[in-house]
């Protein structure tokens, strides 16, 4: 598995989530680079027809950087629920329906576990992270954490199904965490660190 160096001076986020633009950015601030999205080129989004994150993270990349001649970084990350056999999954976004509503797709989940005889409440956060140079060489990562399911929603500062995700270890969902903390932990920072240890050699300390 090769590594490169990212060396250029902007960077696109492949991403119209304002939520994880704004938690990738955080994570890139050290770089001190200019940091754009795709809502920067008025972009639509590509049709994410992948089977699994890595390979869907890898179509937004790719997409971006061809539209924009510059080296994108996309993100795609989903809930899986152990009683509902890994549901949503790749689909997470998809069950919020066109009007991205988190709130329908949280109390989904919470119908279809209730019907569950001896749920486990298990349940994971993956995140998938791809670079892609106009060169077309592509660097794709993904990080866990674990948690468990918990209802009613609670907290204000996260998106998506924070809410309802209490992460291994603590009493707080992430949405009730403030950015700091949570980013410590998150499954976003998981596979950021492999970016780093990939392409970012200078910012390990």
């Amino acid at each position: 598995m090769k590594n490169r160096t990212f060396k250029h001076k902007k960077l696109v986020i492949a991403s119209h989530n304002k939520g994880k633009i704004l938690e990738i950015k955080d994570l890139l601030a050290p770089l001190n680079i200019e940091i754009l999205s795709a809502y920067d080129f008025s972009l639509k989004e590509p049709e994410e027809n992948g089977a699994t994150f890595e390979e869907n993270a890898l179509i937004k990349s790719t997409y971006v950087t061809q539209q924009t001649q510059l080296p994108s970084i996309s993100d795609d990350s989903g809930i899986c629920f152990y009683d509902l056999d890994g549901e949503p999954g790749i689909y997470s976004a998809r069950w919020a329906g066109l009007n991205k509503d988190f709130n329908l797709a949280m109390s989904k989940i919470n119908d279809a576990i209730k019907e569950k005889k001896n749920p486990s409440y298990k349940c994971h956060f993956i995140c998938a992270l791809s670079i892609s140079w106009p060169d077309k060489y592509n660097v794709t990562v993904s990080g866990q954490v674990d948690g468990t399911f918990t209802w009613p929603p609670k907290g204000d500062k996260g998106f998506g199904y924070d809410p309802i995700f209490k992460p291994l270890g603590y009493d707080m969902t992430f949405a009730e965490m403030d950015p700091p903390s949570k980013h410590k932990i998150s499954h976003r920072l998981i596979a950021f660190n492999k970016l780093i240890n990939r392409c970012f050699p200078n910012l390990n300390c």
